[in-house]
């Protein structure tokens, strides 16, 4: 590597210090070349702390790593790190994430004592029965009659949401919210979602259509369902 590249440059911004970390070079090299940047910073007792953000470019840190940078950036000095940003992930964390991100598509009906539970969104093209459950880490979104029970986000994740073409349940789960059915007969409603209002603190029933304004995320998939 040419002697006059840079191994490590600091830029200052509102939030604190971002450091960015040349990706080409040893670790051992810029474990080195930081100790010499930092020794020359000798802080106040008075200063205030100083986030600072490790930018990695391609370049992949393990935990001791990023445990060796953190106690160097840390020691002696008013900073503390607050992230790492890496442009790489490993293998598993990849397949997590595209397992979490992924919309699985399941063509049957959900009968009575049948649970079907996926990792990620569901798309049900079928109806879930009295008595039948789905559960996901994601959203739930059924082609279908949804008669039986929906959990949504059922990792903790609050912003999940349930949709169905026609849905009259016996119970909706999003994250810890917990919706039952009504003790008094109705009819059930057409394209309609169910999602945590945050103002009333539970589980509402609303149209399909309010998910382009609450979960802007979900907009282009749930034109998707509209138009079938």
């Amino acid at each position: 590597m040419p002697e006059n590249r840079q191994m490590i440059s600091i830029k200052g911004t509102n939030e604190g210090l971002t450091l960015f970390i040349n990706d080409s070079c040893s670790f051992d090299e810029v474990m080195d070349e930081l100790k010499e940047k930092l020794s020359v910073y000798q802080p106040n007792d008075d200063e205030p702390e100083v986030a600072v953000t490790v930018k990695l470019g391609n370049r992949y840190l393990n935990e001791q790593q990023k445990n060796q940078i953190n106690e160097l950036i840390s020691k002696n000095n008013n900073f503390i790190v607050q992230a790492f940003d890496s442009e790489v992930v490993r293998k598993n964390d990849a397949i997590s994430w595209k397992e979490e991100s992924d919309v699985k598509t399941v063509h049957r009906i959900i009968r009575s004592g049948q649970v079907l539970e996926v990792t990620g969104d569901l798309l049900l093209i079928g109806d879930v029965n009295p008595g039948g459950s789905v559960v996901t880490t994601g959203n739930v979104f059924i082609m279908g009659n949804l008669l039986g029970m929906a959990h949504a986000g059922a990792n903790g994740d609050q912003n999940a949401v349930i949709a169905a073409s026609y849905m009259k349940p016996g119970q909706l789960r999003i994250a810890d919210y917990i919706s039952r059915a009504p003790d008094y007969e109705t009819e059930g409603v057409y394209m309609e979602c169910g999602l945590i209002d945050e103002v009333q603190d539970k589980i509402v029933i609303d149209r399909l259509q309010v998910l382009s304004r609450k979960r802007k995320d979900l907009s282009g998939f749930e034109r998707r369902i509209q138009n079938g």
